[in-house]
């Protein structure tokens, strides 16, 4: 079900998207589809939890193993932008759709914002120097996410430009800024 919604509100937009058309195209009844998610938002929301809690998956697993700060953002960074490329409806409806559709949508996105900050942080503490303090790796972590969400909506205006080459332009923008406390 959230597959096939996933690429109906990606290729409609949450307001054009119809409950009609999406059961349809997953061969359930429209009250079906209520009564797992309640309404047209909830569905949409269900959609985005499933891409955060995917994201969250390919980037972790990304890093796992690394012995250093330099290796791990790298490792980290290309996992976002292949999600990214490879997920472009999942993309989209986070950078589209949620904006229009209020507070629990914006909240929604915010979540899977801060799931990644905090999980860069938290990575960041173990690779950078003692002396850098909660505030630093937190403000750290937000430029990475800030600047990653930005260049990956770039990168889709730019398609030749590969989940490796945005991994390579954003190591070079970021990394000299964060060797500085990098152990």
């Amino acid at each position: 079900m959230l597959e096939v919604a996933e690429v109906v509100f990606a290729e409609r937009g949450f307001a054009a998207a119809s409950m009609d058309e999406i059961a349809e195209r997953v061969g359930v009844s429209k009250p079906m589809l209520y009564e797992y998610f309640h309404s047209k938002e909830g569905l949409l929301l269900a959609c985005v939890a499933q891409a955060r809690a995917e994201l969250r998956e390919v980037t972790e697993r990304a890093v796992e193993g690394c012995t250093d700060a330099r290796t791990a953002l790298r490792s980290g960074l290309r996992a976002f932008f292949v999600f990214a490329r490879e997920r472009r409806q999942g993309w989209s409806l986070l950078r589209h759709e949620l904006a229009l559709i209020g507070t629990s949508a914006s909240e929604a996105l915010e979540a899977t914002r801060r799931q990644q900050t905090d999980l860069i942080a938290r990575l960041m503490a173990q690779y950078f120097d003692a002396g850098a303090g909660a505030l630093l790796l937190d403000a750290a972590a937000e430029l990475v996410v800030g600047a990653s969400e930005r260049l990956a909506i770039w990168c889709e205006q730019h398609d030749e430009v590969t989940p490796d080459l945005a991994t390579d332009l954003a190591m070079e923008i970021l990394w000299p800024g964060l060797a500085l406390r990098a152990q």
